[in-house]
């Protein structure tokens, strides 16, 4: 018999629901449906749809999607080389910007250092730039955030030079955080070897002195993040498969496991999944706990989860604690492993100043 322990809710800055244009992989429902399972109470969405967030009528479409959610969420508005000018008004629907620097699709790739400055130059001071940015574009939106006076968020740190080089930055008093997500801090090149096309993702996986630098450098992380990426396994498995990994349901025990062993504090992993996203992203929670076993033994299985597409890169992996109820704003919305709520349960989440 394990150990029930409360902790706050999650908050997961990072996911990608699918919903609008790809429901064959997530929608609203069953995404959110993962965060509750997970032990999250709200969940921010990245714009990379189809067609991407980045006008307003893409993202009134994704509103009107979203009123099927069971947990609470907010939005993510993609920058574009041609929709700086919307900047404002985005920023008054979403709680930030995200600009792909390097490796997506279509037009939210953004590489050009004209289009940069027109998006750090029309985004609103005080909001964050979340980027993906491997490689040197890491360097370069560092630089773009101090020149334009902007607040760059890094996503899914992956390498031990980049947290080298965010370390520097803030020791210079740069404005800039960072998240890392549990398949870079739990797996590396070699588990991407063995998974084949199920481990491929963008930042691709690290070698093992890649991560061992995320663990050594956890007082740089500010947020825990899952990159919730779902695609169907007939797409994972296809000649030409895309990058990405399901997440939520599996992040909060492979990280109280890591507590069991020492890798970390539970104080320290409750401030990189609800205290810090809380705070950085202006998100007020009350009355949103979670309700976890610790000290039992389990393995992970992705035909148990409630994400639509129902794999895991973490198949068969041990861990020691079970999410057993989520609660939001004082309801109990997942427990004896079912939905509590009804669609629409989930309420619309905006950036706090």
């Amino acid at each position: 018999m394990g150990k029930r322990i409360q902790l706050p809710a999650g908050i997961d800055p990072h996911v990608h629901l699918r919903d609008p244009g790809g429901t064959h992989k997530e929608t609203f429902l069953t995404g959110t449906a993962a965060a509750l399972a997970g032990g999250y109470s709200c969940v921010l969405d990245m714009p990379n749809n189809q067609p991407p967030i980045a006008d307003l009528e893409a993202l009134s479409a994704k509103e009107r999607a979203a009123a099927a959610a069971v947990c609470d969420y907010g939005f993510w508005w993609g920058g574009t080389a041609a929709n700086a000018d919307l900047a404002p008004q985005a920023a008054a629907r979403c709680v930030g910007m995200k600009v792909y620097m390097t490796h997506t699709y279509g037009p939210l790739l953004v590489d050009d250092a004209p289009a940069l400055v027109r998006l750090f130059q029309a985004w609103p001071a005080g909001r964050p730039i979340a980027v993906h940015a491997e490689g040197s574009a890491t360097l370069a939106a560092i630089l773009l955030g101090q020149l334009y006076g902007k607040w760059v968020h890094i996503c899914h740190v992956s390498e031990a030079w980049q947290i080298a080089a965010i370390r520097r930055a803030k020791e210079q008093g740069f404005r800039v955080t960072c998240e890392v997500t549990p398949h870079h801090l739990f797996l590396t090149e070699d588990d991407a070897r063995a998974l084949g096309s199920l481990g491929q993702m963008r930042p691709p996986l690290g070698t093992a002195a890649d991560r061992q630098a995320l663990w050594d450098n956890l007082d740089v992380i500010d947020v825990l993040a899952t990159d919730h990426a779902p695609h169907t396994l007939e797409e994972k498995r296809s000649a030409n498969p895309p990058p990405g990994v399901p997440g939520l349901e599996t992040a909060l025990p492979l990280m109280l496991t890591a507590v069991a062993e020492g890798r970390l504090t539970l104080e320290r992993l409750v401030a990189l999944y609800h205290d810090a996203p809380a705070r950085l992203f202006g998100i007020s929670a009350p009355d949103s706990f979670v309700v976890v076993e610790t000290g039992v033994r389990a393995a992970i299985r992705g035909d148990t989860l409630q994400t639509k597409c129902r794999w895991t890169p973490f198949e068969g992996m041990a861990v020691g604690a079970r999410v057993l109820e989520t609660w939001v704003r004082g309801t109990r919305a997942w427990g004896d492993g079912r939905i509590l709520v009804a669609p629409g349960f989930g309420q619309r989440v905006r950036r706090g100043e």
